[in-house]
């Protein structure tokens, strides 16, 4: 009975080996989803289905690449599989949306410190105004400013209604 039990030892160990090898290798899809979805993420559908609702603010997507490098410094430097980026038509309004899926989720850390950055530059500190400018602008900025990521995707939105915004993201990838 013993020589049985040590022969199945290493037979369960390989088994497990091999259930671990094989988790590993479910969750490296290309996708960049925790969810294990084999459909990837349309951030362009997120975008108009945001956009198109009747309390959405105003947005005008950046196109040129100048305007993009001013207002995201290094993010046109990161390989993306997806990149929307629209900014309030009105200075005044405080509504900004980006979203990014990158190429290889290692950016992730890099996105998210470039979304940071431009929420700080907005909104200032005690030497500088912010960006932001307007009192009430620069308070939405730090009141409703989120930068949510999900696997490879990474998402800021300023909105009046932020965290509905972030629920929406997360649930793209349930």
């Amino acid at each position: 009975m013993n020589r049985h039990f040590f022969t199945l030892k290493p037979l369960a160990a390989l088994a497990l080996a091999l259930a671990l090898i094989l988790s590993l290798a479910a969750c490296g899809g290309k996708q960049g989803d925790a969810s294990g979805s084999s459909e990837p993420v349309d951030l362009t559908a997120f975008y108009e289905t945001l956009t198109q609702n009747e309390n959405a603010p105003a947005l005008m997507p950046l196109e040129e690449a100048e305007l993009m490098d001013a207002l995201y410094p290094g993010l046109s430097e990161i390989e993306t599989s997806q990149r929307i980026v629209a900014t309030a038509a009105i200075t005044s309004v405080a509504a900004e949306l980006a979203l990014v899926e990158v190429a290889n989720a290692e950016d992730v850390p890099a996105v998210e410190a470039i979304f940071q950055a431009r929420i700080d530059y907005q909104v200032g500190d005690d030497a500088n105004p912010g960006g932001a400018w307007y009192p009430e602008t620069i308070e939405n900025w730090k009141q409703n400013a989120r930068i949510v990521s999900n696997g490879s995707c990474v998402m800021l939105a300023v909105w009046e209604n932020a965290d509905d915004v972030a629920e929406q993201f997360n649930a793209l990838f349930a």
